[in-house]
């Protein structure tokens, strides 16, 4: 095992990703995405989630009656995938590296997890990539956004003096040790133009949630269910997008 691999085994070992999912900060992120999702998706469609976790997508859309295939790159999460359901269809794999499956094998990617994790831009590149060539029609991609890391991590949990040495000077994140990755959105339109695919919608799957995680986890249901209807609202509103916590694209390959 690779140290890289190591961290991040021993990082899913520690972190309980359903846990985050299930309160109601995590809820909105959870169910911003499926929202897209769904809206894309036909009867009979095939699904690769690539990064899966685990599973909370994979068998969710599994569970709805979708062919899903559920990839995934450390054994923790495998282990919790395999727990929740012996049935689904799980391959061990990196997102840069799919070459167990065939060119336009499935009908959706989801990309979710691996742009967290890949800090150089020609491994992103790769994934997207991969995600492409086994894809026929649309590829969702998350990621963390390098504005809200600074102003979340740096500024408002008071790490500053910690991470100083770790900003430039127009306070871009530079941790080539980090296990996680923060973009910007002008680089993620880069990786798209290079990858060749055309951006459908661009979203914020969580806009401002995370900067308010104790508020709405004690919202009553009523104004829970106002915030929730305010986030799909504005999701998709651009001067709100470099600053949420995690940005989602959906990429097709059809240049029409």
């Amino acid at each position: 095992m690779d140290d890289f691999k190591k961290r991040l085994t021993d990082f899913y070992n520690k972190f309980n990703e359903n846990k985050r999912l299930d309160r109601r900060h995590g809820q909105v992120e959870f169910l911003t995405s499926m929202k897209y999702i769904h809206a894309y998706l036909e009867e009979g469609d095939r699904i690769v989630d690539i990064g899966a976790g685990p599973g909370r997508y994979s068998l969710t859309l599994k569970e709805e009656g979708y062919d899903v295939t559920a990839v995934e790159y450390v054994r923790p999460n495998i282990g919790m995938l395999r727990a929740k359901d012996k049935e689904i269809r799980i391959v061990e794999a990196s997102a840069t590296d799919l070459s167990m499956f065939e060119d336009d094998e499935f009908d959706i990617a989801i990309l979710f997890g691996p742009m967290y994790h890949l800090y150089l831009k020609e491994d992103r590149l790769k994934a997207l990539l991969e995600a492409k060539r086994i894809t026929k029609k649309y590829v969702f991609v998350t990621y963390i956004m390098n504005e809200y890391a600074v102003i979340e991590y740096a500024f408002k949990d008071d790490h500053y003096h910690e991470i100083r040495n770790k900003l430039d000077e127009d306070f871009r994140i530079n941790d080539p040790d980090a296990l996680f990755f923060q973009s910007r959105i002008e680089e993620i339109d880069e990786l798209n133009q290079l990858s060749g695919m055309r951006l459908v919608k661009r979203f914020a799957s969580d806009g401002p949630t995370d900067y308010m995680r104790s508020t709405i986890n004690q919202m009553d249901e009523e104004t829970f269910a106002a915030y929730l209807d305010f986030h799909m609202k504005t999701c998709e509103r651009k001067e709100l997008l470099g600053a949420s916590s995690h940005v989602v694209d959906i990429l097709t390959k059809n240049r029409g």
